[in-house]
């Protein structure tokens, strides 16, 4: 029988009750009951689906050890199918109807941004594992994902000072991490001396598939002989086609190199990467990663779920996270959220990656930045790892945020202003 098999002929508690399917861990008089709002269909399926069995599996196991605090953790799985508002509503359900201690979930930050008010309100907690925009700070959430100053700077820096790139394409998905992501960027390259009209930026719809005038105004950008690069913000199932198109085109990583921020194994799993070979992303984990602590998780994920399952950077982000959730409960000696928040700060926990992970007053991490280069089997040689870098909520490089600090537990404030001495009220981007 393999793991998940036994995972379940053994009823440790997988409480798959978003499914109507419910272990032995749901049967129990009292369970802590854990959220997970990730889509599931849709046009964020692609890479949210793999989240939700990541969080199945790290519920599994905590079960096998004994739960919680004495209790079985249940997991209550819903899908917001890749819908914003309806994310709001499956929020909502979790914290109201199945009253669910933690949350877990969310990709875009659309679909954060349309929970935030519903958490807020109902001081609910949320987990949040992907890469995202920064200029946020909200005591309900806890990023475990990058912020610009640990995946998007970063990157840029390679792009000017390894391969030498004079002239920038970024191409997002139309909402609001790619738009304030490249706002950001957009001010960082003119300060280091790019001219805005080298600077090309360009957004489509969620799930947008026809790239060909795209890449043919990316190519016309590098007309006058000066090196091009991508950076992408391209979110979902798009960049199939997005890749493709290179491909079609005979565009090389050594003709106009990309960097992804979105896209890692569990996106190439479904793409011919021949073609891609040479082309990058930026994270803080990679499969590949050549260290003890990885291979134990790869060992575990692909028992749990399948030899041919990848792992990826937002997983981590749930290890990392759901690591953390379980110290700070014990810590706590509840789950109440309140008590639960107090204690994850100053947190550590291994990253997937050998080095350890810090919970920042900020709410955000400690992380390596890590650049990869896509081989043709789907994996990554990672060319550039830095030493853990502090997560900043509110980014050096827009004039208004620079003066902006977040300290939850010693000034109680996301969003403290550090020239009026002011907290002053969180501003929306949504």
């Amino acid at each position: 029988m393999d793991y998940r098999g036994w995972m379940l002929a053994t009823g440790l508690g997988l409480g798959l009750s978003g499914f109507g399917l419910v272990g032995a861990a749901a049967a129990q008089d009292e369970t802590i009951k854990v959220g997970v709002l990730h889509s599931l269909s849709g046009t964020m399926a692609i890479s949210e689906t793999t989240l939700k069995d990541t969080m199945l599996m790290l519920i599994a196991e905590q079960n096998a050890k004994g739960g919680l605090l004495g209790k079985q953790l249940e997991a209550v799985v819903v899908d917001p199918a890749s819908d914003w508002p309806l994310f709001a509503e499956k929020a909502r359900e979790l914290l109201t109807v199945s009253n669910v201690d933690v949350m877990f979930g969310c990709w875009t930050s659309v679909s954060r941004k349309s929970v935030l008010p519903v958490i807020e309100e109902l001081n609910g907690l949320l987990f949040y594992p992907v890469q995202y925009e920064g200029e946020e700070s909200s005591k309900n959430v806890f990023y475990t994902g990058a912020a610009p100053n640990q995946q998007a700077i970063p990157a840029t820096d390679y792009f000017l000072d390894e391969l030498g790139v004079e002239k920038f394409a970024l191409l997002g998905t139309d909402y609001v991490y790619p738009r304030t992501t490249n706002n950001i960027l957009e001010s960082y390259l003119i300060s280091k001396g790019i001219a805005k009209e080298d600077i090309f930026v360009n957004y489509t719809p969620f799930g947008h598939s026809d790239w060909s005038k795209i890449v043919a105004d990316v190519v016309a950008l590098g007309a006058d002989g000066k090196k091009v690069g991508v950076i992408s913000t391209i979110n979902g199932d798009a960049n199939i086609g997005f890749y493709k198109e290179l491909a079609a085109a005979g565009i090389s990583a050594d003709d106009i190199p990309v960097v992804a921020f979105s896209v890692g194994e569990e996106e190439l799993s479904g793409l011919d990467t021949s073609n891609l070979v040479g082309h990058l992303a930026a994270w803080n984990y990679f499969q590949s990663a050549d260290v003890p602590v990885n291979a134990e998780f790869i060992a575990k994920w692909k028992a749990f779920a399948g030899e041919n399952r990848v792992t990826n950077d937002p997983m981590e982000a749930h290890v990392i996270g759901f690591n953390m959730w379980v110290q700070a409960v014990e810590k706590a000696g509840t789950t109440d959220v309140d008590a639960v928040r107090t204690a994850m700060y100053g947190l550590e926990t291994p990253n997937l990656t050998g080095g350890i992970a810090k919970m920042l007053p900020n709410h955000h991490l400690t992380k390596p930045v890590l650049i990869g280069e896509i081989r043709a089997d789907g994996q990554f040689d990672i060319i550039s790892q830095t030493e853990p870098v502090p997560g900043d909520a509110w980014t050096d490089f827009l004039p208004e945020s620079a003066v902006l600090d977040s300290d939850w537990p010693g000034l109680d404030c996301g969003m403290y202003n550090t020239e009026t001495k002011t907290c002053v009220q969180q501003k929306s981007n949504y």
